[in-house]
């Protein structure tokens, strides 16, 4: 079980396409139409949605902020990268920088404003709960073109995010400390397939999201789930008509 797609709400199609063709070296599958398009992104594609008439979008780039963070691409080498989106004018959240966990990160937006991160190099985790988890991980190897590597989530309590996705097929395999973040941040990581949830806590007082699924950007990830798996609350219905549920940090999902 895994992380399936990433259903992403945009003002114009044909812009996000080339965003994401040219940016990430995403492919396109099937046809395309105005309201409509689809991208490989190796382990997993992103779905792009018209929407008119958006909603302004209560999403904020702390990550004090609870549910959806950002969507997490693995590249061969994040500066050549960094280099063309630079030039072609994509605003940055987070310029390149060696991180905890011996990778080499940078942060920027899609069109519609949602945060994407670049992540080169295996993590190496200051404590690994499944050996076999990170092995197979690292067996994925260098990818040829960005791949879709996970989803971050900032939460009130890990091991109840553990115990809400392990139905879902999700295991932890591993956890990164942020010594120097003085809002007491860790990282852990539930892996699904070839997928990951990177889940944030704090210390740190933290603050609700209600989901919105009628703001540009992230609208929710599309998981791999048994018929039995019990949901979170249901938030409504998507444009194709799935459900969206969201678990009890905010953070929006369907099931496929």
């Amino acid at each position: 079980m895994a992380i399936r797609s990433i259903l992403i709400n945009v003002a114009d199609v044909s812009r996000s396409v080339d965003f994401y063709t040219h940016f990430l070296a995403a492919e396109v599958v099937g046809d395309t139409t105005s309201d409509h398009a689809v991208l490989d992104v190796v382990s997993a594609t992103v779905e792009l949605r018209r929407i008119d008439e958006a909603q302004p979008s209560t999403w904020a780039a702390d990550d004090l902020q609870r549910g959806f963070r950002h969507i997490g691409f693995k590249v061969a080498k994040v500066d050549p990268l960094v280099a063309v989106l630079k030039a072609g004018g994509v605003p940055f959240h987070l310029d390149p920088l060696n991180a905890e966990g011996g990778v080499r990160i940078t942060f920027f937006f899609d069109p519609d404003g949602t945060l994407l991160e670049l992540v080169e190099g295996d993590l190496q985790y200051y404590a690994i709960t499944d050996a076999r988890g990170v092995a197979a991980e690292r067996a994925l190897g260098v990818p040829e073109r960005p791949r879709f590597d996970h989803v971050a989530v900032t939460v009130k309590n890990f091991a109840a995010t553990q115990g809400f996705y392990g139905p879902f097929g999700f295991t932890h395999i591993g956890t990164i400390n942020q010594p120097n973040d003085p809002r007491g941040f860790r990282i852990n990581y539930l892996k699904g397939g070839d997928t990951v949830l990177e889940v944030f806590t704090y210390d740190a007082d933290k603050r609700g999201r209600t989901p919105q699924l009628d703001a540009a950007g992230f609208v929710c990830a599309r998981l791999t789930a048994a018929p039995s798996v019990e949901h979170g609350v249901r938030v409504d219905t998507a444009a194709d008509g799935s459900h969206v549920y969201a678990d009890a940090d905010g953070f929006a999902y369907s099931v496929v």
